[in-house]
């Protein structure tokens, strides 16, 4: 089985994800990440492969960010410890130090419980298939490890934060001045770095969900639990809420009447801004296949091409670096700004689109209006073989099934890269049909693909 997931390796904290097994993932990292680029030349200058190291909140990435670094000091790696720091602040920092590899400690919107480990190689940027197939070779490859004065250090990143704000803010397009927010941190990552990023840039920040404890990241708050923030938004008659996940690598909006404002709609104002101001390169948005039918139709009224990839925002950077396409994203809430990062950064979004508001004066529903979506239902069916999700009669199903919505809707199956699940995803004009045929499709993929009592 393989250990990367769709996003990096994800497991129960001390169960399934250990510290030896963070430890000797570092080390496979090392030999693979750290021999390559100019290996030579640091070796004989007598300089180290440098890796940075971040870490979300939850108690559990105290232990396994700790054998992280101790697996990598232990190859020669020298490390710069950024702490709690948002995942695509990581992903910035290896960029921006010219480190030659980082590693993110993150389960993301999972619960504390979870935990994960992300790898980005030079320059921010997620691994490709191929490079996670030789990382996972050489953690049972030999191992020759340094001794004496070639082994590496670790030392602390002292003004890793304060490097990630000055680069988001030197990004805006436009000051927030005027705007009321409600910001949602999830008791993540963002808890400290994004409150202070947007007070910084105008805005006037009410926060929620941003006392971490370590065990409550996730819990009942942030882009997977958006009532609160609705909720808190209408009290206080706020102009929009903003919520980030455990990491911070996504950004879910609320409007001022407390309607969610998705990952679909957040791109799709993007897009129209950038292309008015001749900024979206090639005229092209690029999307995931779970990407809302009403944006493709809303991007055609702009003329605007989306390109769809598979779920993943690493899949989304790809197709972008190969296009030199400027904006992408996924319907979660993952967008990437091209021009600003190499991952889905929540903080960076949430900046941009209130910037949007305070240059047009519209509210979030004016701009969101841009769009119409199309209702969707997605069915996660448990229980079932993920790896048959193409059984012959599952095939059919969703051939019919297409047929009957024709062009007034959409079907997707697909196999979860991070849960035991298979997901049904059904859109339609009408939400009645989406239900009706969304349940069809769900009974089906469990007669068939149910796993042995």
């Amino acid at each position: 089985m393989a250990l990367f997931g769709t996003d990096g390796v994800r497991g129960l904290a001390n169960g399934s994800l250990t510290a030896d097994l963070a430890l000797t993932l570092a080390q496979a990292t090392a030999v693979v990440l750290g021999q390559g680029r100019s290996a030579e030349a640091r070796r004989v200058a007598g300089k180290h492969a440098t890796a940075v190291v971040a870490r979300d909140p939850r108690v559990s990435g105290e232990f396994l960010a700790a054998a992280v670094s101790a697996g990598l000091a232990a190859s020669g790696v020298d490390v710069l410890d950024a702490g709690v720091v948002p995942t695509p602040a990581a992903a910035f920092l290896v960029g921006s130090t010219d480190a030659d590899f980082g590693v993110m400690v993150s389960a993301s919107h999972n619960p504390a419980p979870d935990n994960g480990i992300k790898i980005f190689a030079h320059g921010g940027v997620k691994l490709p298939d191929l490079v996670e197939r030789r990382i996972e070779a050489a953690m049972s490859g030999p191992k020759l490890l340094p001794t004496g004065a070639d082994v590496g250090r670790i030392r602390r990143f002292a003004d890793a934060e304060d490097r990630y704000v000055l680069h988001l803010l030197k990004s805006l397009p436009h000051r927030l001045d005027g705007i009321h927010l409600v910001l949602d941190c999830a008791n993540g990552a963002a808890s400290g770095v994004s409150p202070e990023t947007f007070t910084d840039a105008g805005a006037r920040v009410t926060v929620i969900g941003a006392d971490p404890d370590g065990i409550n990241i996730n819990d009942g708050v942030g882009s997977t639990h958006l009532a609160s923030l609705a909720d808190e938004v209408v009290r206080l008659g706020a102009d929009v809420g903003i919520a980030h996940d455990g990491d911070a690598d996504r950004c879910l909006a609320v409007d001022a009447a407390g309607n969610i404002v998705d990952g679909d709609q957040i791109m799709a104002i993007l897009a129209v801004a950038m292309k008015e101001r001749g900024a979206l390169a090639g005229n092209t948005l690029v999307a995931t296949v779970m990407s809302n039918l009403g944006l493709h139709r809303a991007m055609a009224e702009h003329g605007i091409i989306v390109e769809r990839t598979a779920v993943g925002d690493r899949y989304v950077l790809e197709r972008m670096n190969e296009g030199g396409f400027s904006l992408g994203g996924e319907q979660s809430g993952h967008v990437i700004m091209r021009e600003f990062a190499t991952t889905g950064d929540g903080l960076l979004t949430g900046l941009h689109l209130l910037a949007e508001m305070a240059r047009t004066g519209k509210s979030l529903a004016e701009l969101a209006s841009v769009m119409t979506v199309f209702p969707q239902v997605l069915v996660n069916v448990r229980g079932v073989d993920r790896a048959q999700v193409a059984h012959p009669a599952v095939t059919a199903a969703v051939a019919a099934a297409e047929q009957q919505l024709g062009e007034t809707g959409r079907v997707l199956l697909r196999a979860s890269g991070t849960e035991p699940l298979v997901r049904v995803m059904v859109e339609a004009s009408d939400a009645d049909a989406a239900s009706r045929v969304a349940g069809q499709l769900a009974d089906v993929v469990r007669q068939h693909l149910a796993l042995p009592a």
